[in-house]
């Protein structure tokens, strides 16, 4: 549960390689030490969204709160950087942020099986030239039979400003309980821009002459060639928690980012 009953003291911290953020996390555990992982009660991590997302993976069961700040670029998953604050009071008014991921289930061309969790994304591209044929099935029914694209991409809320966006799905309140599905590039059925359906929806693409037209498949930092399947659906077992400050939160920058001009 978060936040404490008093301000914590056990902190891990980690960083991405740039000289600029060693040295700033090197100041705050000159400042506050470093506590082995195991024993903390908060893991801090400088850098931008795609550490943040890194740390969410590395640490998915360790089940201890992440607060990231931001030495990257757009930082939507992240905090802004701490002056001269103490550090344990801004993470005892730090407000939580329970997120969910989607589950991978694909079968490969060789046969074989292969998972893997997403807290932004999953995603199918095609590999050559050639656009991607694939079928769409929700909850075991057909949706469409054939989609030729050059990919498809099942949106988390949390991920619904990035890859799904720039690809123009729309971006989805964290607390909706919908995923967008998105299309990429669409060429026929040519005006399907793409669905919003209920969390609890599974997903199923068969990639329709596969070896002619090859499909990778992925899922934030996993990915996967010559998939023949690809099964989605969220893990309601999979829950991390980030820590944003009160006037930062993800939900209310969610919202915004939708009226941004």
């Amino acid at each position: 549960m978060w936040p404490p009953i008093n301000p914590p003291r056990n902190i891990h911290f980690l960083s991405i390689s740039a000289l600029e953020a060693v040295q700033y996390k090197s100041n705050l555990i000159n400042q506050y030490g470093n506590a082995d992982v195991n024993q903390s009660e908060v893991i801090v991590c400088v850098g931008g969204d795609g550490f943040a997302l890194e740390t969410l993976h590395n640490y998915i069961n360790f089940h201890i709160p992440i607060y990231c700040i931001n030495f990257g670029s757009v930082g939507f998953l992240t905090n802004p950087k701490i002056i001269s604050e103490d550090l344990p009071r801004i993470l005892h008014k730090a407000k939580p942020t329970n997120l969910r991921p989607l589950s991978m289930t694909v079968e490969t061309a060789d046969g074989k099986m292969h998972s893997a969790l997403a807290f932004n994304d999953i995603f199918l591209y095609r590999q050559t030239r050639q656009a991607a044929k694939i079928k769409i099935t929700t909850n075991e029914k057909v949706r469409l039979s054939e989609l030729i694209c050059d990919g498809i991409i099942v949106s988390t809320p949390a991920g619904s400003t990035a890859y799904n966006l720039s690809a123009h799905g729309p971006i989805v309140p964290l607390n909706s309980g919908l995923l967008p599905l998105t299309p990429i590039c669409p060429f026929r059925p040519r005006r399907w821009r793409g669905a919003l359906l209920p969390a609890s929806t599974s997903f199923e693409f068969k990639i329709i002459e596969e070896q002619k037209r090859p499909v990778a498949a992925v899922a934030d930092f996993t990915e996967l060639r010559n998939v023949t399947h690809v099964f989605v659906r969220e893990n309601k077992s999979v829950c991390s928690t980030l820590l944003f400050n009160p006037d930062h939160g993800l939900s209310e920058r969610i919202v915004a980012e939708q009226f941004s001009v």
